[in-house]
């Protein structure tokens, strides 16, 4: 449905984006992460024609970017990081306005704006000036805008930033839909939970270049992490460590814990639990912390996701 390749991005002396190539496949909801500057939102506002590349060649559904770029826009719908309505219309003389310029015909389009206000629970409030909305609301008409035309791709670029939590979960609601009726999605935010909740695969790009991308259980096989066994004791002496360290070699000591990697958790946990028996070690407290995509991506990054 979306392919890119070798696709760079120049701003004068800073490359954006350095030769990067991947392949999105229809019906598919693909996570693009990465720390702020990374080359994300260029990735997006090129794929959705907003920017021109430097170099490269990226099809969207079969049309050629450069050389078809109309028919490209009929297939996209694209929700921006920054909300761009009128707040002197109405929410509802919004979506007609938007909804006008892919000439959607105009007895379509009034069932389509009832239909995404009914979708986004602000039919009751279409009517009101957009300037009266809260910004979880604001942020439900710019989604609903993108949708009006029945794009068959969506672009979505930090879409959730900022909002109420009821906001957020009919949001949530609405993205498994559309995902479930098939609609190609291409995804950036900065919530790691919304990223393993809803993708099916994830690339993350850092310093213009996409560094892994797969399945999360694919990034978590290639980044050969293992999981963590934190164990605090409310005693443990140098002797002590000394015999547990004869044993498990993957460890690391912080004063009176201590945590063991291990690649079978289940296995390792009742083993270390009878070591630490045997060696007399009253155990206070037990963790265990999984790999999960903000484990893998500060591990690939060295960053945090917000850096």
């Amino acid at each position: 449905m979306i392919s890119v390749s070798n696709l760079s991005k120049k701003y004068d002396s800073v490359q954006a984006l350095k030769g990067i190539s991947f392949e999105i496949k229809e019906g598919e909801f693909y996570g693009l992460l990465g720390p702020n500057g990374a080359g994300k939102t260029t990735t997006i506002s090129i794929m959705s024609t907003i920017v021109e590349p430097s170099e490269g060649i990226v099809k969207i559904a079969g049309f050629d970017l450069k050389k078809n770029p109309i028919d490209c826009k009929k297939t996209i719908g694209v929700v921006p990081q920054e909300i761009a309505l009128y707040n002197e219309l109405s929410a509802y003389d919004n979506l007609l306005f938007w909804g006008s310029l892919y000439n959607v015909p105009k007895s379509e389009l009034k069932k389509r704006i009832d239909e995404t206000l009914q979708l986004f629970g602000l039919h009751d409030r279409k009517n009101d000036k957009v300037k009266t909305y809260s910004g979880g609301m604001k942020r439900r008409i710019n989604i609903a805008s993108a949708l009006l035309h029945n794009p068959k791709i969506l672009f979505m670029d930090e879409p959730t930033v900022g909002i109420d939590p009821q906001s957020r979960n009919l949001i949530f609601e609405v993205i498994e839909k559309l995902h479930k009726e098939g609609m190609t999605i291409v995804y950036t935010t900065h919530y790691m939970e919304e990223a393993e909740r809803f993708c099916d695969r994830i690339g993350i790009i850092d310093n213009g270049e996409i560094i892994v991308q797969g399945t999360l259980d694919e990034l978590k096989s290639s980044s050969k992490m293992k999981e963590t066994i934190a164990i605090s004791f409310v005693e443990l002496s140098n002797e002590q460590f000394d015999k547990i360290e004869l044993e498990w070699k993957d460890l690391k000591r912080n004063e009176n814990s201590i945590n063991f990697y291990s690649s079978n958790v289940k296995s390792d946990l009742s083993k270390i639990i009878l070591k630490c028996s045997e060696i007399g070690l009253d155990i206070h407290n037990i963790e265990i912390q999984k790999v999960n995509l903000e484990t893998i991506f500060l591990s690939l990054t060295g960053k945090q996701l917000r850096d």
